[in-house]
């Protein structure tokens, strides 16, 4: 099954003074998904922006928020994210708390979940919640900042994890962040990763540039780019 492929720009990437222009160059470009890390300074070493500025963003967009909470106790703020009009929150599995409930609270709200592991974690620790998740986030970075080195070692977990959804039939999508550069596309792709986060990389490029690195991710099924 071919699943459609989409780039998320990472706004945490953006102009932190004009957000909202770093949104709608996003939404401007045609891209449909829209990603928000929402850091703590104490799970990672960075701080971002709260729901407020979430809210904020969603009365001048109908992208897809693609809401990523790198938080030490995510499950406090499943509701705060919910509420400021989140479509998707995926929560870490390193922090210590009740990750099943945790993702079905974000399912009972009508709203997609994830789960994210960092590069370090064990694809094997994903197992238990394959069949409860909406997505799969693998950190291709050790999170909190932007412009890190791409760990191509990560993908072989993502591979490992997309032949056990092939094998069980399962719906969820795979999801990468941290250092992409179109250089990764090709890689990505043969690890059946199907959203594809870029910050840096994508925010730097002029419009012609931005539109070439989406079209390389999503639109390579019609240039036989595998």
């Amino acid at each position: 099954m071919r699943r459609e492929k989409f780039l998320a720009p990472s706004i945490l990437a953006g102009n932190h003074a004009k957000l909202h222009d770093s949104l709608m160059l996003a939404d401007q470009d045609g891209r449909k998904w829209i990603h928000l890390d929402i850091m703590d300074g104490h799970f990672v070493p960075n701080l971002s922006f709260g729901p407020q500025t979430v809210s904020d963003l969603r009365k001048s967009s109908s992208l897809f928020f693609d809401v990523h909470l790198m938080l030490q106790q995510p499950d406090r703020y499943i509701e705060p994210f919910i509420e400021a009009g989140a479509d998707l929150i995926s929560i870490h599995l390193e922090p210590e708390y009740d990750h099943s409930r945790a993702l079905a609270k974000i399912s009972a709200a009508g709203i997609q979940n994830g789960i994210v592991i960092n590069p370090d974690t064990p694809a094997h620790s994903l197992l238990p919640y394959l069949e409860q998740v909406d997505l799969i986030l693998f950190m291709t970075v050790n999170p909190g900042f932007g412009g890190q080195k791409f760990i191509y070692e990560v993908l072989s977990k993502a591979k490992e994890i997309d032949e056990i959804r092939k094998k069980e039939n399962l719906n969820f999508l795979i999801e990468v962040d941290g250092g992409v550069n179109p250089e990764h596309v090709k890689s990505c792709l043969n690890a059946g990763v199907d959203i594809l986060v870029a910050g840096t990389a994508y925010y730097k490029l002029d419009k012609l540039g931005r539109k070439h690195f989406a079209d390389l991710f999503e639109n390579a099924y019609l240039k036989d780019f595998l």
